[in-house]
């Protein structure tokens, strides 16, 4: 269900407890050592797609983030993006988030027109404690999301002690606020019983941590049953299916799959 922009604060019981310093442990033991226990809580983290034909796959990965954010909370999602998306990569897929294990209907979901919408929805949500995590999906070149926009959202993040998740499609990685900054790729996944559809399955490389080691790649498989990732950087033979876009489309696309193997300088 759409919400428009001016509704957001009727929609929204605000609230500001102090700063969350605890992390979001993305579940899978090698990733979550290298990030020193998981990302930031109370923070802005940002996730670049590799190409366009990636920005369902960054989104969703943003997704499973923010499910690992929300795990045992009864706070719902707060979804913006702009309506170029819808046209490039397709709408949001409920039975998609289904299968990333969030309830379609604990998400409130608004379209805008611009980024600058979709900042300022952002920020208005994601400063309120009643939200478990806020998503933000920019298409383009998104001037309006510079380094004030960004510390803007990073202060609201703090604020209510829940992530904001920034997803960037047709943009190149570019300084910011955010406590952590992801390139996502999509990578094939592997086939389940009678050759069902896989588990998503992602390229992500960890290009920016505050106060950590960046510079490393991954190949990462999203565990529905655990609500974790699983890390399959040794076991790219077994990634030999094509995956689904889960988050976004009515159907699902076949991805090529891409190169992941090494790290990131």
């Amino acid at each position: 269900m759409t919400h428009p922009l001016a509704s957001l604060r009727k929609s929204l019981a605000c609230a500001h407890p102090a700063a969350a310093s605890e992390t979001i442990a993305l579940g899978a033991p090698a990733l979550d050592r290298r990030l020193g226990g998981g990302i930031l809580r109370a923070a802005l983290h940002e996730a670049y797609a590799g190409t366009a034909a990636d920005a369902p796959a960054a989104t969703g990965f943003a997704l499973a983030l923010a499910r690992r954010a929300m795990a045992g909370k009864q706070k719902p999602l707060l979804w913006v993006r702009q309506e170029a998306l819808s046209t490039e990569a397709g709408a949001p897929y409920p039975p998609g988030l289904a299968d990333i294990d969030i309830d379609p209907a604990a998400v409130a979901f608004i379209r805008v027109r611009d980024a600058k919408e979709a900042l300022q929805a952002g920020a208005e949500a994601g400063r309120c404690a009643t939200v478990g995590a806020t998503l933000i999906e920019l298409f383009g070149a998104a001037r309006a999301y510079d380094l004030t926009a960004s510390r803007r959202l990073a202060l609201a993040a703090a604020a209510a002690g829940a992530p904001i998740f920034i997803v960037r499609a047709g943009a190149a990685p570019a300084p910011s606020a955010a406590a952590s900054r992801w390139l996502v790729r999509a990578l094939p996944s592997r086939p389940r019983a009678a050759n069902a559809p896989g588990s998503a399955a992602f390229a992500i490389f960890l290009l920016r941590q505050r106060g950590g080691a960046a510079g490393h790649a991954w190949r990462v498989e999203w565990n529905r049953d655990r609500g974790a990732f699983k890390d399959r950087t040794f076991d790219a033979p077994s990634l030999s299916r094509p995956v689904a876009s889960l988050s976004v489309g009515g159907a699902p696309d076949e991805v090529a799959p891409q190169t992941a193997g090494r790290k990131f300088g």
